[in-house]
């Protein structure tokens, strides 16, 4: 920590000005400058000093001039973009085609080149980018600007390139101007400007530090871009391994009766007040397991107490993410209701099935009627195949005056002594299939002034019976419906996983929610429930002025749980977690291969990016949209995915600017 810290002092003591000082980093002078781009010369000599000049590094453009006493302190950054045409670019190509006509055999004598015209060939033009101004104020502080608020004659500025301790400083800029802090920040790469690694000198040399801040990535929304094994997954586990070292510093904070917006979730050093919990959903196994491909995963290295696994099959040191649909019908009813979602719109006596409203009642005069249509739901599920919990019995109110003699032909049956599923089963059929034709129903309406059964008791007597109407020939397709659901269940299950899984993000743990053996509808379904119920028990928090500790999503392969780009229902639970999970601690870091793949109403919430290989103009263009990303526009297109992994182009909260960088190995 105190080697860290020492870095960090250097860094924010570090003169950009002194750059200018050193002739070893001269590479040329603008020739137009406007607010936002400037052109300038350089040339071959001048390019070799310096190690290059790759697309996209940074390079500072110094005013060279005094107005009377007044010296101006001033350096612009800028950004190399591409080559550009300079006014003598014409004569030049003419005299270069002169001079290739010169070395062909058929034109006679070979003529060496004059020294002038050799300079002239070496020459070129270099458009770059305008990020800022670092400037002097009065009491000799230095201080970024992310714009230029004014220009001079371009002849007056001179350009040079940054490297070392100076490159540091600029790559390490915060918005806040304030230094780096060894306990809120950690290394995530080293600068890296192009493809091509190779170095004229160690002089030149770019690896440099790169430093993020931890609440750039609290509370705030990160995107990882790119195609498949370009790094992604390395990242995330770079970003969970930073928070959860965070986390091991922070301090529980009991205090209460503190309203919400009072609360500070930072303490004076800027760690966290109370612990961080980290949640990964997980589609391809690679967090909770190790693999031959990543060799660590985040539970091998965080396996003790820190770590909770869940997944959706039964596996050793794996807790099982299926709940109790006899116990928990509340529950069970929406993870049925989210599975036919997935399907779009179902038959008639489908919808009225899902529509069922399963909820207790306050008023006891309609408990008869509740305990009835809960008896009937669950037989349902019996018949679907779902395995009981506890003995075979199952109680209601039914009624012996005119129907429970009739079920079996004079054999009664009578449910409020408690029957067999099977009875129950039989009883509700003969109900349904007599229901027009027994005096007692049929008179029911003209005694009580409503029918014996209400609308969700006939969709659940449709689903038992597989009759659409009383008496009516030609059984549907209803109860087999649900057998696909069965995998869901568990008959020895006592707690809602969901509840269980927000307990422990709430005391710092790391959840790995294992995806990877589960269908595209159990993937969507669970990953939908848990991220509601902890959002929900936040809001709750929020609303009732009670603190919220940090809490970070982390989606793999988000296209497959994530609405899709043009979907504007800002009601799913991921987008609501975009837009209002600032004010609620929650975190969220997502990763997926396309830009366009993503709802533009969670883009645009995004605070933290990491932008790999992209493979099509299409995927670039959205990115444009987006901060200084234009700038890397070709670039991106043109690295190859497989020699660059973990080269990214990275733009944070706190980051007045893009930085390219090379992503250090998670281990």
């Amino acid at each position: 920590m105190e080697n860290l810290r020492d870095e960090f002092e250097k860094i924010a003591k570090t003169d950009i000005f002194e750059v200018g000082k050193d002739s070893k980093n001269f590479v040329g002078n603008p020739f137009k400058i406007d607010y936002d781009k400037t052109s300038l010369l350089t040339c071959d000599d001048w390019k070799y000093n310096v190690g290059g000049i790759a697309q996209g590094c940074f390079l500072l453009a110094f005013y060279e001039n005094d107005f009377g006493e007044e010296i101006v302190h001033e350096a612009l950054l800028l950004r190399a973009l591409r080559p550009c045409p300079i006014p003598s670019d014409s004569s030049v190509i003419s005299s270069r085609i002169e001079y290739f006509k010169e070395e062909l055999k058929t034109a006679g004598k070979n003529r060496q080149i004059d020294q002038f015209t050799r300079f002239e060939f070496s020459c070129s033009g270099m458009e770059c980018s305008i990020l800022g101004t670092f400037y002097k104020t009065a009491d000799e502080k230095i201080e970024f600007g992310a714009d230029l608020e004014n220009f001079y004659s371009p002849h007056l500025y001179k350009v040079y390139k940054p490297s070392g301790k100076y490159l540091k400083y600029i790559v390490n800029l915060r918005d806040n101007d304030g230094p780096l802090k060894p306990d809120s920040n950690f290394q995530i790469g080293t600068v890296r400007y192009s493809s091509s690694r190779k170095n004229y000198s160690e002089s030149a040399s770019t690896d440099e530090k790169v430093y993020m801040h931890t609440k750039d990535i609290l509370g705030k929304r990160t995107a990882l871009f790119g195609m498949t094994r370009t790094g992604k997954s390395n990242t995330v586990k770079k970003l969970i391994e930073a928070t959860q070292e965070l986390s091991i510093k922070a301090t529980i904070n009991t205090s209460t009766g503190t309203f919400q917006e009072d609360i500070n979730p930072y303490n004076e050093n800027e760690i966290p007040k109370e612990k961080v919990g980290q949640i990964i959903f997980d589609i391809n196994g690679e967090y909770a397991n190790k693999n031959l491909q990543d060799g660590t995963a985040i539970f091998e290295k965080y396996k003790n107490d820190a770590t909770a696994r869940y997944s959706v099959l039964e596996k050793d040191n794996f807790k099982v993410l299926k709940i109790n649909f006899y116990k928990e019908v509340i529950a069970g009813q929406e993870l049925i209701r989210g599975y036919f979602k997935q399907f779009g719109k179902q038959s008639d006596y489908v919808e009225d099935f899902l529509g069922v409203n399963l909820e207790k009642p306050e008023d006891n005069s309609e408990l008869t009627n509740y305990y009835r249509k809960l008896a009937a739901y669950k037989c349902c599920l019996k018949l679907a195949g779902f395995p009981l919990s506890g003995t075979n019995s199952i109680k209601f109110q039914g009624k012996a005056e005119g129907i429970d003699d009739q079920i079996l032909e004079g054999s009664s049956i009578t449910p409020v002594n408690g029957i067999t599923y099977e009875q129950a089963t039989m009883w509700f059929t003969q109900v349904w299939k007599n229901y027009k034709e027994w005096d007692y129903l049929k008179t029911y309406e003209s005694k009580k002034g409503h029918e014996w059964a209400d609308n969700d008791l006939k969709a659940l007597l449709r689903f038992i019976s597989q009759y659409r109407q009383p008496g009516e020939k030609g059984p549907i397709n209803s109860y087999i419906k649900l057998k696909p659901i069965i995998k869901y269940h568990s008959p020895t299950a006592i707690i809602l996983f969901e509840n269980e899984i927000e307990k422990l993000l709430r005391e710092g743990k790391i959840v790995i929610v294992d995806l990877s053996q589960g269908d595209p509808e159990i993937q969507n379904l669970y990953s939908e429930k848990i991220c509601r119920a902890i959002f929900n028990s936040s809001m709750s928090n929020f609303i009732d002025a009670k603190p919220n500790n940090f809490i970070q999503f982390y989606f793999e392969e988000a296209h497959n749980l994530f609405p899709k780009k043009d979907d504007k229902d800002l009601s799913q639970i991921y987008n609501r977690i975009a837009k209002e999970g600032a004010k609620l601690n929650l975190g969220m870091v997502y990763a997926t291969q396309e830009v366009s793949s993503i709802s533009s109403n969670i883009l645009k919430n995004t605070q933290n990016w990491f932008i790999a290989h992209l493979n099509n103009e299409d995927e670039v263009k959205e990115l444009r949209k987006f901060y200084d990303f234009s700038d890397f526009a070709d670039a991106l297109i043109k690295f190859s995915a497989k020699n660059d992994k973990g080269f990214v182009r990275m733009k944070t909260y706190s980051n007045p600017f893009v930085v390219p960088v090379q992503i250090g190995l998670f281990n």
